[in-house]
């Protein structure tokens, strides 16, 4: 029954991975299906970390991965370790001419292909007829130096949990005005779902979008994400509030969303307009193409951050969090406590509020939000302060240097619970929060 409670808690406050609130109505989250549930409202200073204690946190991303298999039979399937692909499916980077001819004389036809310019990297995705992962395995044996992978569904890394209040636009100070000098000219990106651009926090700003064939499918999780990092209100700010927003929409409300195929695009797109760090707050299993594509981006000299995930301290490490040169973020809570359900290793290189703090909501007010989702975007604004432009060298720099700024918490130097230590704690702090309360 408590996990029962625990799950309505967290699945019924309707941003990561339930429903979107919107002006015109409600949308469905991308691949989400879940049940639609009652919204518990938690006071701020709610003892939470009690309900989260000795309860199995891990399985929450397990369950929504089941709804959204139930709920998609046509379009979804589960590799041999049980995560989400899309159905008959395999991808392959750089095929030869002669693998390819090979693979049709074997039955399998190009279901789409793009070609990533600013990653000199070429995507083709191959439709099988019947059995995906005995395909995987026949295509590899075809073509023993090809990449190949299933075309993975990674899943957005967070969930709202309490009250949320209407936003209320004010101007701004001037000394407020002034501070946010240097963000203006930042520009940072996000790989997330879409952003609700119509929410107060982001007026003024500029905003770029992509994905989803020009149309806009604004969703809480991405909303959320975008106003802690670039966000600024009367009453609220990102870590790098005004900067310049990159937002690559790679869910589109599609059941598919999050696919291995679109991911590496928005991330081509990313570096082709020369966007110099990125994150993303999206989890999902080791996958040899769209990690071929990171280490792209890396190599270019972007910064990559991404959520290190929230299946539990013990559970096998998430990506794009854990691959080499990848900054990985895990959360706290207000008392500075890692939280209960991040994730831990080598892969964490900082920690960041992740609990009792506010985000934008749609469609135009706030709530707290939970999860190494909301860690990670303000460790990517707070570097993207650092780093003007893509440059590898100057990269390192960026993170050393946010690293020589951290508070170091549980054991003295880098560890895997913390990484390098807090970042953007003084998020935490703001006026918005006090209005935050059960109804």
């Amino acid at each position: 029954m408590r996990f029962f409670i625990l799950t309505l808690c967290l699945f019924g406050a309707q941003i990561a991975v339930a429903q979107v609130a919107l002006p015109g109505g409600r949308v469905q989250l991308p691949g989400a299906g879940l049940p639609s549930l009652p919204t518990t409202n938690l006071p701020l200073e709610s003892n939470l970390d009690a309900e989260f204690r000795g309860t199995d946190l891990r399985d929450l991303r397990g369950l929504q991965i089941r709804t959204l298999l139930r709920a998609h039979r046509d379009v979804i399937e589960a590799d041999p370790h049980g995560n989400p692909i899309v159905r008959g499916e395999v991808i392959v980077v750089a095929p030869s001419a002669t693998a390819l001819q090979a693979a049709a004389a074997a039955g399998f036809s190009v279901s789409r292909e793009s070609t990533l310019d600013a990653l000199e990297l070429r995507v083709v995705v191959l439709r099988v007829s019947s059995g995906t992962a005995r395909s995987l395995a026949r295509l590899q044996a075809m073509d023993p130096k090809g990449i190949y992978d299933f075309n993975h569904i990674y899943i957005e890394s967070g969930s709202a949990i309490g009250a949320s209040v209407a936003g209320t636009q004010a101007p701004r100070p001037d000394e407020e005005a002034g501070a946010e000098a240097t963000a203006r000219a930042t520009r940072v990106g996000l790989i997330d779902s879409g952003v609700d651009s119509a929410h107060e926090v982001f007026s003024g700003l500029t905003a770029h979008r992509h994905g989803c064939s020009g149309r806009v499918v604004p969703q809480e999780h991405g909303t959320a994400v975008a106003s802690l990092m670039v966000g600024r209100a009367a009453n609220f700010h990102g870590a790098a509030p005004g900067s310049e927003l990159y937002a690559a929409d790679v869910y589109c409300g599609l059941p598919t969303g999050g696919a291995v195929d679109v991911v590496a695009e928005a991330f081509s797109w990313l570096v082709q307009q020369k966007v110099p760090v990125i994150n993303v707050s999206l989890v999902g299993p080791p996958n040899r193409v769209l990690e071929g594509v990171v280490q792209r981006v890396l190599a270019g000299g972007h910064i990559v951050v991404a959520a290190v995930g929230n299946d539990g301290p013990a559970a096998p490490p998430l990506y794009p969090a854990a691959w080499p040169g990848v900054v990985g973020v895990t959360g706290v809570d207000a008392r500075r406590r890692v939280l209960v359900e991040a994730e831990r290793g080598t892969q964490v290189k900082f920690a960041a509020p992740g609990a009792q703090m506010a985000a934008a909501k749609s469609p135009l007010g706030y709530a707290l939000v939970r999860g190494t989702s909301f860690a990670a975007p303000i460790v990517a604004g707070l570097l993207a302060l650092k780093l003007p432009a893509p440059d590898k060298a100057a990269a390192d720099r960026a993170v050393m240097a946010l690293a020589q700024e951290a508070v170091d918490l549980g054991s003295p130097g880098p560890d895997p619970v913390y990484g390098f230590g807090l970042v953007g704690e003084a998020l935490r702090r703001q006026p918005v929060l006090t209005t935050l309360r059960a109804d």
